[in-house]
């Protein structure tokens, strides 16, 4: 049975949100199991990792920050937009080799805009500067059968343990790999049960200790990481969530009407359930419903 969240706005539930959610301890045995987690799911940007894995393993240099850029979703903040640059320079490459759509930064108030502002031209400028590591085609990067993808795909069916069910193509114009969320949370696992010299401890690390590379400032999941420090998360659009601590407890989320007002509760719902809490997951578990400027509701779970 699915999760539902309740907006409840003055006693009266005025919207609802259904949601799957699948959690492990760290021994990989479920925890919680809410909805249909079997059936082929669109992690969209949750899988940046693996890709970010897939590129390491094909001669990709990145370490640190750069790395945590690489697994990015970011907000275009100036930081940002400096290490997108400095992965490309560092493989002797232009802004132009970029695929990804122009795109403005989060804050709308500023006016520049650009391919370097879209929030996944950290994974693009990866994927070209592995492109150029290996003399595979600059151009063609995002076809589904370039070398790159290839062993990116290669990669996302090794972790997950499934084959991919389906493949489309995700906002930024990348290959987009449909897996179940069980395979999710298996590929997340990975990342911090790994040795201490693999790349797969190499990102979780990269991740956990570069929150904001990740998303941005103040996003939620740069907050949830700060506030968990084992913690190693990262969203997708239409509000898929996974994550993985550094013991092994993972998870996914997916709301099923891609509403982000519900993911993060969601989210800080499934970190609960595993025994994952912080005085700071108060306020993203549960916000208030607003009239006025003031309190007149509030989001339930149940």
């Amino acid at each position: 049975m699915s999760m539902i969240v309740e907006v409840v706005r003055s006693g009266f539930v005025e919207s609802t949100h259904q949601a799957r959610m699948l959690t492990v301890d760290a021994e990989g045995r479920p925890v919680e199991t809410r909805g249909a987690v079997h059936v082929p799911a669109s992690p969209r940007s949750s899988m940046k990792p693996l890709q970010a894995l897939g590129m390491l393993r094909s001669g990709l240099g990145l370490e640190e920050e750069l790395l945590a850029l690489a697994c990015a979703s970011h907000s275009g903040e100036p930081f940002h937009v400096d290490g997108v640059r400095k992965i490309l320079a560092g493989a002797g490459l232009e802004e132009s080799a970029l695929r990804c759509p122009e795109d403005h930064p989060f804050d709308r108030t500023v006016s520049e805009h650009g391919r370097v502002y879209m929030n996944c031209s950290g994974k693009h400028a990866a994927m070209v500067a592995t492109c150029a590591v290996n003399d595979w085609p600059l151009e063609t990067y995002l076809e589904p059968m370039h070398p790159l993808q290839k062993a990116i795909r290669a990669t996302v069916e090794e972790l997950t343990g499934e084959r991919v069910a389906a493949s489309g193509v995700d906002g930024c114009g990348a290959p987009l790999f449909f897996v179940s969320m069980l395979g999710v949370t298996k590929g997340f696992r990975a990342f911090p049960l790994s040795s201490e010299d693999s790349y797969e401890r190499k990102i979780f690390d990269a991740m956990r200790t570069y929150p904001e590379w990740t998303s941005g400032t103040d996003r939620p999941e740069a907050k949830l990481m700060r506030a968990l420090p084992g913690l190693m998360l990262k969203a997708g659009a239409e509000a898929f969530d996974a994550f993985a601590f550094e013991d092994g407890r993972a998870g996914t989320i997916k709301i099923e009407d891609g509403s982000q007002r519900a993911r993060v509760p969601v989210t800080v719902a499934a970190l609960r359930s595993l025994g994952l809490d912080a005085p700071e997951l108060a306020e993203l578990g549960l916000p208030p419903v607003l009239g006025g400027g003031r309190p007149v509701g509030e989001l339930r779970i149940r």
